[in-house]
């Protein structure tokens, strides 16, 4: 899925392509809004907010998307192939006279008045690439519920907006704990720290085509990913279970050696039997 820094590049994609410029093309292909016409309008700005898309346009109106795993928003020239997937695939074209935005296999597309947007993202927690960015908001909303696990603590939108699942195994490799910690039992020390550590690593890659946490060439990131291949620090062997509510299981990775905290016991569920291990 892509996460905030992957998601503030579509939207400056987006904003660079097609905001000041009137519509000149307007196809939203879901049935709920297979009528809705925004030719003639202006494109005011297109911003996001965590993993969301906002496209305003003039009259208040929000063309209001979500890439989740699969989606996509590309941007063509006048003449340019379309390159995004299959025809089937695309949900919204929006053209002006020199370019056109394609979204491609998008799950969420809404069209609402701009002042109604916070029915679509009111819910979500501080943005850690927005200008509602408040750290210490983030924090106690992480530290509301201290027996949920981190890992899916920093995915919960509602406590902090942009982090997915790569972000979170690098971010708590960082910290030096692992996913399965209660947020409660985290370290004083390591907590205050988290919130200025997942801006940072967000904000230093919200302008890189390829993604690093680590500031090495060739090696762009800590552990995600890198199962069953040895630690960039200390050439253990990264490991790999899944974590996640009982709804949604994602694979999760962590160093044993660099990481201290539980982790899934060996062939059990790996969100409920947890072995504890010593947090220093």
């Amino acid at each position: 899925m892509p996460e905030g820094d992957t998601v503030w590049q579509a939207a400056r994609r987006l904003h660079d392509a097609l905001a000041g410029k009137v519509l000149t093309r307007s196809d939203l292909r879901v049935p709920k809004y297979a009528t809705a016409d925004l030719t003639g309008r202006t494109v005011l700005e297109v911003t996001p907010r965590g993993k969301h898309l906002l496209t305003r346009v003039e009259g208040d109106l929000t063309l209001h998307s979500h890439l989740r795993m699969d989606g996509s928003w590309k941007v063509f020239t006048d003449g340019q192939r379309w390159t995004g997937g299959p025809a089937h695939q695309i949900r919204a074209i929006l053209g002006t006279h020199d370019r056109t935005a394609v979204g491609y296999r998008l799950p969420v597309l809404d069209l609402m008045r701009t002042a109604d947007e916070s029915r679509a993202v009111g819910h979500l927690g501080p943005d850690l690439l927005g200008p509602d960015w408040n750290p210490e908001r983030a924090l106690a909303n992480l530290l509301t519920d201290p027996a949920r696990s981190l890992g899916e603590a920093l995915l919960d939108q509602r406590n902090l907006a942009g982090i997915g699942n790569v972000y979170k195994s690098e971010l708590c490799f960082l910290l030096g704990i692992t996913p399965w910690l209660p947020v409660g039992a985290l370290p004083a020390d390591r907590a205050v720290k988290l919130p200025a550590l997942a801006k940072k690593l967000l904000e230093a890659n919200r302008d890189r085509p390829v993604r690093n946490t680590t500031g090495r060439r060739g090696q762009n990131l800590f552990v995600y990913g890198r199962a069953p291949r040895p630690c960039v620090r200390c050439g253990t062997q990264v490991r790999v279970a899944d974590q996640g509510d009982g709804s949604r299981e994602r694979p999760t990775y962590w160093c044993p050696a660099c990481q201290i905290g539980p982790v899934p016991a060996p062939g059990s569920p790996p969100t409920r039997r947890l072995r504890p291990r010593t947090i220093r």
